[in-house]
């Protein structure tokens, strides 16, 4: 089993009973303050400032934050980046022109005139990742530095070959910046056995991330998908294997340690383990997680792991790849100046008291202005609750126990020869819904936000029965709808043309990948056809990319443009000169770029 140190993103953090994991039920902490003394402690200690200069630094990244929710909506496609700026206290925007210069800094934003924009950042990153495809020797890093208007790879010069330098050949030839390091980061393993641990199974110990529910109301807590990668292992609070908790990465799907990110899922099943929304800060002024957020470059987060304790540092790149070796490529993660150690895996990072991520790796050895390579990096925890339809666990005014009123008018709108679709009537609650799970029988099928979905993966001329419950933010589950009959279609000899037709929400700042799998042999078609049905707000915002399964990515839509325009329904798009196999697992990847935009994608389809 590999060991990372995790990080959950903008979530809320919730610890199993004060990340300690006593058997015994706490009662939740009281509200904490915006800014805990423990984080103010924390990035005071991590920048050489003293409590009063933190506090200011923190109430201006806050600022910093209210400001990029409400940037004028023509203004935010046209930029190239943004970051808080401590040394100013302000927020700051990339720019290429005068006039978008003057329009942010009407708004109260710094700006810095820029040659490259959004779209020609996105293209460049993409190229990058094309070149590097499985892995190159050396090369551990890669993705854009919003602050210097650039892509940057990154590399371990103790590990190049020949391979090496034909990528950088080519790389160069992009424009992107080399930089060079002594060292890499490394998906950390545990040996010191002190502090909240837990075991998986016989193996050496990983943090506990952040407490969490299903619709049902069973009990969770995120982690690191590298120690849950074993199928249905115990998990423990002590050595030896003693004090059990639950199961891990039970069924097999409630782990990923490869692309698509590094998160684990532990199942909390034995009796006398409470949830806690409180945060273990190791001898600093006690943290309770109130609700979730998504990390900006230039801010100043914290985190909580077994061995290095409570750390804070700077984000430096977010959306940022990494390649740890032995052909394990992570995309899309947060790099920070934070130290961590071996034995962090899993534990959770706070932006103030909002959880942001799980801990993935980092360095050997903690050391002072660390380069690329001793960075701490953490997975996005949204990302990890939203796969497997989690609630996070908060404290500080959380203690709604009513639940909402069952689905009304629960009815069906098409049906394929593999799908159905649905439609209900909103549910009401006393402070309000946040979701709705679709039942196949008594098995969970989707879970969805708005009042519609389509359950993908039956089979053809087969009668099924559908109900609906809501839940709210408390994880409190309603009644179930009357039940839908419905049957689908008569199937068809198949074809050379996949399609998904589950819908996925498209959210700001967030990632969606639908797969598909195909069992054809041989090679796919040197031109591909894709189909990609929408609906969203701001098509500007979006940059879409198929990922074949090897992972080689063929960048189909780029974001950027003068201004939002909606996108309701179907668009193609071509892939000329392609070069992949047929069978296996193919993804369609959508970057949600920009703030304040809702969107679905319905479906799509690939004609290899």
């Amino acid at each position: 089993m590999r060991r990372h140190n995790e990080v959950l993103s903008y979530l809320s953090l919730l610890a199993l009973a004060a990340l300690g994991l006593s058997p015994t039920a706490q009662a939740a902490s009281p509200p904490a303050p915006v800014h805990p003394d423990a984080e103010v402690n924390g990035v005071a200690t991590a920048f050489g400032l003293t409590t009063s200069e933190a506090k200011a630094q923190l109430a201006a990244q806050d600022e910093a934050h209210r400001l990029a929710t409400s940037l004028p909506a023509g203004l935010r496609p046209r930029t190239a980046g943004q970051w808080f700026d401590a040394a100013t206290g302000k927020l700051t925007l990339a720019v290429t022109n005068a006039a978008d210069a003057d329009a942010a800094r009407a708004t109260g934003a710094e700006t810095r005139l820029v040659s490259r924009t959004k779209a020609d950042l996105d293209r460049t990153d993409d190229a990058v990742r094309a070149l590097v495809g499985d892995g190159v020797p050396g090369v551990f890093g890669w993705g854009v530095d919003v602050r210097n208007n650039e892509v940057g790879v990154s590399i371990d010069r103790s590990r190049k070959t020949a391979e090496t330098e034909s990528f950088l050949s080519r790389a160069r030839d992009l424009g992107v910046r080399i930089t060079e390091t002594g060292s890499s980061p490394r998906q950390q393993a545990g040996t010191i056995q002190t502090g909240s641990p837990w075991w998986p199974g016989s193996e050496t110990y990983c943090s506990v991330g952040f407490g969490a529910t299903d619709s049902a109301g069973g009990k969770h807590f995120l982690t690191a998908g590298h120690c849950t990668n074993d199928r249905d292992q115990a998990a423990y609070g002590a050595q030896s294997q003693q004090n059990r908790i639950g199961t891990s990465n039970v069924g097999g799907t409630r782990s990923v340690n490869a692309r698509e990110g590094d998160m684990g899922v532990v199942a909390v099943t034995q009796p006398g383990w409470e949830l806690s929304a409180a945060v273990n800060t190791w001898g600093e002024p006690a943290v309770t997680i109130t609700g979730s957020a998504e990390a900006m470059v230039g801010d100043r987060v914290c985190h909580s792991g077994n061995t290095s304790k409570w750390k804070c540092g700077e984000v430096k790149y977010t959306h940022k790849s990494v390649d740890y070796g032995g052909g394990l490529i992570i995309e899309d993660l947060t790099w920070t100046t934070a130290c961590s150690l071996g034995g962090d895996s899993g534990g959770g990072w706070l932006l103030g008291t909002k959880a942001v991520g799980l801990h993935d790796g980092g360095p050997s050895k903690c050391v002072e202005n660390p380069s690329d390579g001793d960075m701490s990096l953490f997975q996005p925890v949204i990302e990890a609750l939203n796969k497997w339809n989690l609630t996070l666990v908060t404290g500080g005014g959380t203690g709604d126990t009513t639940a909402p009123s069952a689905p009304g008018n629960a009815r069906t709108t098409g049906t394929t020869s593999n799908s159905v679709s649905l439609a209900w009537d909103a549910a009401t609650d006393n402070v309000g819904v946040t979701g709705y799970d679709v039942y196949n029988g008594s098995t969970l099928a989707t879970s969805v936000t708005g009042t519609s979905a389509t359950v993908t993966g039956l089979s053809p001329d087969t009668s099924y029965a559908f109900t609906v419950k809501a839940r709210d933010a408390a994880g409190n589950v309603s009644p179930a709808s009357g039940a839908v009959s419905a049957k689908t279609q008569p199937g068809n000899s198949g074809g050379r043309t996949l399609g998904n037709d589950a819908d996925f929400p498209i959210r700001d700042y967030q990632q969606v990948f639908s797969p598909v799998t195909s069992t054809l042999t041989g090679q796919a078609a040197t031109s591909l056809g894709i189909s990609v049905t929408i609906r969203h707000t701001c098509a500007e915002d979006l940059g879409i990319t198929l990922l074949d399964p090897k992972g080689k990515a063929y960048p189909l839509k780029s974001s950027g443009g003068s201004a939002c325009t909606a996108w309701n329904g179907a668009r193609t798009f071509s892939v000329p000169g392609a070069s992949s196999p047929a069978g296996g697992k193919w993804q369609l990847r959508i970057t949600d770029y920009g703030p304040g935009d809702t969107g679905v994608l319905d479906t799509w389809s690939l004609t290899l």
